[in-house]
């Protein structure tokens, strides 16, 4: 059973409630498979054999998306953007390769399409306000320098000690940011016109391509494959659909160094720490119990876990994934190097510690156990019914301040 609970931390303040309805209304799905309502055309008669048999009725709507795999990046790519959105929607699966998450390229050239024919541009609007700052400061230093010449004078010839700031009346003399008004009209950006702009004005009717892609980690591709069969991972150049064997061998050969950039789908070595294998153990395993996993390498962690998804709240947990070989012989004859798996110094864990507690994130050192290869037969990992050898358990770290935590 897992350790990992809710934080109790005091949440951040909502998001208005417009936007959070129209969230929950998009990202209402947390999979890709939806189990619809019971068929209203059936009878009784059918609803009551489907309980006597123990038999579910509900439909199953399965997307049935197709990628391709790449080599290079250890990654597949869903260039179809109506399954692209379908992964991403439906819990939230890979990244926009063109964007920070969701793929929101095409939107963005939209927006700045739009922008540039009623308006300044974001780069035209920043240099205005630059503009009016230079202004501001130069207005104020000249009421500055001829209120103190006069309170000067006052003083020589009267005897007299009058405001710098307000005049006889109360009214300022030295403008503020919030009521200053221009002494002179300000000079108006000039805009460089862009190629795209000395078209004709036809060109700017032509719809924009959208040339990005979606972009899921073999972890998430092999989860939506074998744990969901929602996926269907084409080959890149025969454009042929991939069988699960040659993808459980392609993915495991990702990781092993080749001078072809076609996927390998010949067998590979048969090692328990294929670093394939040690990432989708953890990641299947947060994933099962309901977490939105990502990338975590923005916090230096392997895994961020979220309790619905990014569009909703920060992640809770940072998940640091630490293999340990149940036998030390097998480390020293490992091909792989993998991280963390070696002792590492209190130095680094307390950077580490120290980094994502200043973001609201509860540090979890995840040990992914690698079982022996004398005592488990090489022949499981010929399928993944190998997951079943591994097991994880979990540490969570937090920091200890004394000045805080006397009570």
């Amino acid at each position: 059973m897992s350790s990992v609970q809710p934080s109790t931390r005091p949440k951040a303040s909502q998001k208005a409630p417009g936007r959070r309805n129209e969230n929950n209304r998009i990202y209402a799905n947390p999979l890709p498979i939806i189990f619809a309502d019971e068929p209203e055309h059936l009878s009784v008669w059918h609803k009551a054999l489907g309980l006597l048999l123990g038999i579910s009725l509900n439909r199953v709507l399965n997307p049935h998306c197709e990628g391709v795999f790449d080599a290079t990046t250890r990654s597949v790519w869903v260039t179809d953007m109506k399954h692209a959105m379908t992964l991403w929607q439906r819990g939230f699966f890979g990244k926009g390769d063109l964007s920070r998450s969701e793929p929101s390229w095409l939107a963005r050239q939209v927006n700045a399409r739009k922008q540039a024919r009623t308006g300044l541009t974001s780069e035209e609007v920043t240099a205005k306000r630059r503009a009016e700052r230079k202004q501001f400061k130069l207005d104020r230093a000249r009421a500055m320098a001829a209120a103190a010449a006069e309170a000067e004078a006052a003083f020589k010839e009267e005897g007299r000690v009058i405001s710098t700031v307000y005049a006889a009346d109360g009214t300022r003399i030295i403008p503020s940011a919030a009521t200053w008004k221009p002494s002179q009209p300000l000079q108006e950006p000039v805009r460089t016109p862009s190629p795209a702009e000395s078209d004709d004005e036809d060109d700017k009717d032509v719809p924009i391509e959208n040339v990005e892609h979606l972009q899921l980690t073999l972890s998430e591709a092999f989860f939506l494959l074998w744990a969901l069969d929602c996926l269907s991972v084409t080959h890149p150049e025969t454009g042929n659909a991939l069988s699960l064997a040659q993808i459980w061998c392609a993915f495991q050969n990702a990781h092993v160094p080749s001078p072809s950039l076609l996927p390998n789908l010949d067998p590979p070595a048969r090692r328990f720490d294929n670093p394939f294998l040690v990432n989708y153990v953890a990641y299947h395993h947060y994933r099962s119990l309901g977490w939105v996993v990502k990338n975590g390498i923005k916090f230096c962690v392997d895994y961020l876990l979220y309790k619905r998804g990014p569009v909703f709240s920060h992640a809770e947990f940072a998940i640091v994934l630490c293999p340990v070989y149940e036998d030390p012989a097998d480390q020293e004859s490992s091909p792989f190097n993998l991280q963390n798996a070696s002792p590492f110094s209190w130095s680094w864990l307390s950077t580490l510690n120290r980094v994502n507690a200043q973001v609201q994130k509860t540090l979890i050192l995840s040990y992914v156990t690698i079982p022996a290869r004398s005592r488990v037969s090489d022949a499981v990992l010929s399928s993944p019914a190998c997951f079943n050898h591994y097991s994880i358990r979990e540490v969570i770290v937090r920091r200890f301040i004394p000045a805080r935590m006397r009570d």
